[in-house]
């Protein structure tokens, strides 16, 4: 060390003078001793208050989130705001929403149900997560073994929150069906911070807000639309506080029928009731085939006398909704995808 702390023009004359030399190795010992020592010795303020200090744009986050902190972020939830470790892992997740915008967020999901009919729900750069039951019943054994620092749970899987809680910390971050937009946005913000990639998530929100303004340009003034799910042969129509709302709060395209009964599992309507309502668009979302079940498709069962005689279907302006608008609604890639299919229909209207 001391050969780099002096420069080679006054190494000569340097050691002519013995006192100089004494001091000047004294001061070099001294140098040396305080570069061995710990940080912490030359800190003025406590690491553990600096751990505490940690904001979750502050924090990193790797594909396998070994980079778990002790700082810890308080996270909004639907029972309330919740403290949590940033970072956690092993991360357990059993809501495909919070999945899309996790794997949209890079960030690896270790444990997750098993039986998932979306390919877009856990980060290419993380191992296959481990089955931890299915979206409707957890596994415990698999979960007591894991031993999780996080389940993330929404949707189907809120009402077994109790039971996970024994667990491990449990959020229930379940979306707003009847705000959507506003509720998976901020949903996507949380996650954002909880993994340090509040920065990543502006930059999605970012993606769905200009895809929205994109959209809407184009639905203004084409007419009325409505909502329908097809279930086998059966039919349901969904209105403005629906999880398809967003076609008409989000999108402004006025309802066909401004008086179709909240339910969840929409109002059952028949192929008369579409030729009464009328649509300009029909919005179609396929049920047996987003679950994998064999029948007829959506567009075959809607293939009848009837519905031919609706401005929709005689206008070709039917549009199908992925099945990602059902199993994983208000997710990062529901968002892009439908936006992107309800965009390109009304951007080739006639």
């Amino acid at each position: 060390m001391p050969t780099t702390l002096l420069s080679n023009r006054s190494t000569t004359s340097f050691f002519k003078r013995p006192l100089l030399t004494a001091m000047m190795t004294a001061l070099v010992t001294t140098i040396s001793m305080a570069g061995c020592s710990s940080p912490e010795s030359n800190d003025s303020e406590p690491a553990d208050a600096k751990t505490e200090n940690q904001t979750a744009d502050n924090a990193s986050n790797v594909a396998n989130n070994d980079n778990v902190s002790v700082a810890t972020i308080a996270v909004d939830t639907t029972k309330g705001k919740v403290d949590l470790a940033m970072n956690p892992s092993p991360l357990v997740v059993y809501d495909m929403t919070l999945m899309q915008d996790l794997a949209a967020l890079d960030v690896a999901v270790d444990g997750m149900p098993s039986g998932l009919h979306l390919d877009n729900l856990h980060s290419k750069t993380q191992p296959e997560p481990k089955a931890v039951g299915t979206v409707f019943e957890p596994d415990l054994e698999a979960l007591n073994a894991m031993q999780p620092q996080a389940i993330l749970v929404g949707s189907r899987m809120a009402e077994k929150y109790d039971s996970l809680s024994s667990i491990a910390p449990t959020l229930d971050m379940t979306i707003d069906a009847a705000n959507i937009y506003e509720s998976s946005k901020q949903r996507l913000h949380d996650l954002g911070a909880l993994f340090g990639k509040s920065d990543q998530a502006a930059k999605l929100q970012g993606n769905i807000d200009g895809l929205i303004d994109e959209t809407k340009v184009l639905t203004k003034d084409k007419g009325k639309g409505l909502v329908v799910m097809v279930n086998g042969n059966k039919l349901s129509a969904y209105g403005d506080k629906s999880r398809y709302g967003f076609i008409h709060t989000v999108l402004d395209i006025p309802m066909a029928d401004d008086q179709i009964a909240d339910a969840r599992h929409g109002q059952p309507v028949s192929f008369e009731y579409l030729q009464k309502t009328n649509p300009d668009w029909l919005f179609v979302v396929d049920r047996s085939a987003a679950i994998g079940e064999d029948g007829a498709g959506a567009k075959a069962v809607l293939d009848n006398p009837l519905v031919a005689q609706i401005n929709a279907w005689s206008n070709d302006q039917v549009v199908y909704l992925s099945p990602d608008s059902y199993l994983a609604f208000g997710g990062y890639y529901q968002w892009m995808q439908d936006l992107t299919t309800i965009k390109d229909a009304f951007a080739s209207a006639k």
